[in-house]
């Protein structure tokens, strides 16, 4: 069985693409859901983050998203803390995932996929690319935040073009081209990577 990676930038349109796998049967595990079941779930996550953010960082035992979004989202230092606490469990959560799977292969969509070495727990990586103006308004419309926000969001992933260039294959979602072709193309050719 095929381990592919599926990332790219906020806003890219990465869960619409997991979407479509979806459709087509393929397994999709969704990195930034489990990472949030894993903080309200896992005791030894939410000791840790407690330790590290205070215990304001939980209000009877629910994660205070607000609250933790604000010191992280603002410092870097803080961030890579966070991330170096829940990264690790959440690669662990995949993996385990994976060898329960019996398809030709599994997705897992990770937005931080390179930024969190999640790319060694997989055979394959696909990226998902749009123009960052459409990425903006897509945040924007979607979440609605500010584009300086969404700039400051697009700021702490690696840069979208050096991304692209590390993934095996690249769908573009850029409003002018169709993608469930794109993936339709590319689950054929996974298929066939599969049983060479």
């Amino acid at each position: 069985m095929l381990r592919v990676g599926l990332t790219g930038g906020i806003g890219s349109g990465k869960s619409t693409v997991a979407d479509i796998f979806s459709v087509l049967g393929i397994p999709v595990f969704n990195a930034d859901l489990v990472t949030r079941q894993l903080m309200e779930d896992d005791e030894i996550l939410r000791t840790s983050i407690k330790k590290e953010f205070g215990e304001e960082a939980y209000i009877n035992n629910t994660l205070n998203r607000k609250y933790l979004a604000s010191i992280v989202f603002n410092d870097a230092f803080q961030l890579e803390k966070l991330n170096a606490i829940t990264h690790p469990a959440v690669i662990d959560a995949a993996q385990k995932w994976m060898q329960q799977q019996t398809t030709a292969y599994v997705i897992k969509e990770a937005a931080l996929m390179f930024e969190s070495a999640s790319a060694a727990g997989v055979d394959l990586i696909i990226g998902v690319y749009a123009p960052k103006h459409i990425r903006i308004k897509r945040v924007m419309d979607r979440d609605g935040v500010t584009r300086q926000d969404v700039l400051a969001r697009i700021d702490k992933q690696i840069d979208e073009e050096i991304k692209m260039k590390l993934c095996d294959f690249v769908l573009v979602n850029d409003e002018q081209q169709l993608l469930i072709p794109q993936v339709l193309e590319l689950h054929e050719k996974l298929i066939t990577i599969n049983k060479s």
